[in-house]
C-alpha cells in the first residue's frame, strides 16, 4: 500500500462528542505543521508545578496503518514558553498500527511553588505532526565502510562556540579570517 506524502488521507474516530461543538482538530493556519488537540476533561483540571505527569484525553483516535507513517505529540509552543506546560515524556511518539485513544501526557515545568495552570475543557493543550518515517534495513559489519570526521565524537564534540573556537570555518570564500 503506497500512501503519498502529498496531503494523504487518515481515518478520525471522534470518541468524544464535543468535539463536534468545539470544532475537529485542524490546522489553525495554511502553513501549521501540527492539528492542535483538545483536552477533552469534564471538568477544569488544575496541575500543580512539578508534580507527577497527568494523562489527559483528546477525544480522538487516528488510523494511519502504513509503515512509513507515524504521528509526533507535541506541546503547543505558546504554553510551553509562555506557561510551563509540556509533554511528560518530551515527544509522544503515535505508532501507525495505534488505534486507541491519543492522551496527552501533560506536565508543568516550572519551579515548585510557582502558580498552578488550569486546563479546561476544550483547550488546545497540544499539537499531532505527521510525518514520513524511514524503515531501514540492518546489515552487520565489524567496521564501518566509511568514516566520517566526526567519528565517535558526541555530547559537545562540536563545541557551543562558533568560529575559530573549533567550530565548522564560516568564512566566506575570499574572505580573511
Amino acid at each position: 500500500m503506497d500512501v503519498p506524502f502529498e496531503n494523504p488521507q487518515f481515518e478520525i474516530k471522534v470518541l468524544d462528542g464535543r468535539i463536534f461543538d468545539w470544532g475537529l482538530p485542524s490546522y489553525q493556519t495554511d502553513l501549521s505543521a501540527g492539528i492542535d488537540l483538545f483536552a477533552c476533561v469534564d471538568t477544569p483540571l488544575e496541575i500543580q508545578p512539578q508534580a507527577a505527569a497527568i494523562l489527559i484525553p483528546s477525544g480522538i483516535a487516528v488510523q494511519m496503518n502504513h509503515p512509513n507513517m507515524a504521528a509526533f505529540l507535541l506541546a503547543r509552543s505558546g504554553l510551553g514558553h509562555k506557561k510551563g506546560l509540556v509533554l511528560g515524556q518530551g515527544v509522544g511518539t503515535i505508532d501507525a498500527d495505534y488505534t486507541n485513544q491519543i492522551f496527552i501526557s501533560a506536565w508543568l515545568r516550572n519551579a515548585p511553588g510557582s502558580e498552578p495552570i488550569t486546563i479546561m475543557p476544550g483547550d488546545r493543550i497540544a499539537q499531532l505532526v505527521f510525518v514520513p518515517i524511514l524503515r531501514p534495513t540492518f546489515k552487520v559489519v565489524e567496521r564501518f565502510s566509511a568514516s566520517t570526521g566526526r567519528g565517535g565524537g558526541g555530547f559537545g564534540s562540536t563545541g557551543v562556540s562558533h568560529g575559530a573556537s573549533g567550530g565548522p570555518d564560516t568564512t566566506p570564500e575570499g574572505a580573511s579570517a
